[in-house]
């Protein structure tokens, strides 16, 4: 079982940056897979970013891409999100994904992953 709390969601202007962090519970926090999605209002879950367990093979988004960075810290069973050059429509409630599976590459789907996080609101104002 994981537990996953995000935070450093807020309000930011176009063209800011925030760091989302996601601290997880549990013993086997270096076996997982973790990822980001984010949701905005009436539309469906997205696919932001993700990072693999070991040697790490790490997935973006193409509308992120070259913006955000994933990245973990195994020691501190943690895996962040830091957001650059960010833009109205990253205005979503993003969520911290974790998941068991061993994949030749991170998961994108939101049905591939079993555990989720609470969500942290981001807020980006034009």
């Amino acid at each position: 079982q994981v537990q996953l709390v995000e935070s450093g969601g807020g309000l930011v202007q176009a063209g800011g940056s925030l760091r989302l962090s996601c601290a997880a519970s549990g013993r086997t926090f270096s076996r997982n897979t973790m990822g980001w999605f984010r949701q905005a209002p009436g539309k469906e879950r997205e696919f932001v970013a993700a990072i693999s367990r070991s040697n790490p093979t790490i997935r973006y988004a193409e509308s992120v891409k070259g913006r955000f960075t994933i990245s973990r810290d195994n020691a501190k069973n943690t895996v962040y999100l830091q957001m650059n050059r960010l833009k109205p429509e990253d205005t979503a409630v993003y969520y911290c994904t974790a998941d068991p599976s061993i994949t030749t590459a991170p998961m994108t789907l939101p049905h591939e992953y079993m555990y989720w996080g609470q969500g942290t609101q981001v807020t980006v104002s034009s």
